[in-house]
């Protein structure tokens, strides 16, 4: 699938938004990384770059209540269909065992 945006932009997007959730629950960055356990420094990167550690980002994510929203989007991806023939068509073809010879 081609995507019309870049990661740069999402991790500048998701730097901007854990600020903007960070300061609207009224933390401060040394408020946040306390309760985090993501140092200072990390922090100050990931609201400037977007650039962390996924194991940072996970914990950040934990204390702004961003987790379950994070998870769900990890969810699979399910199918869209246009008609009910196209329901038809992907539904699961029966195995069979191959023949020894």
């Amino acid at each position: 699938m081609i995507s019309l945006i870049g990661t740069e932009d999402v991790l500048k997007k998701a730097g901007g938004a854990f600020r903007t959730r960070r300061l609207a629950l009224g933390l401060t960055q040394a408020g946040l990384a306390e309760r985090s356990g993501v140092k200072l420094p990390t922090l100050r990167k990931f609201e400037r770059t977007g650039k962390i550690s996924l194991e940072s980002f996970l914990h950040l994510a934990l204390v702004l209540d961003y987790l379950e929203p994070i998870s769900t989007a990890l969810d699979p991806i399910k199918p869209t269909y246009q008609t009910f023939d196209e329901v038809l068509q992907s539904a699961p073809k029966k195995r069979q065992r191959g023949r020894r010879t």
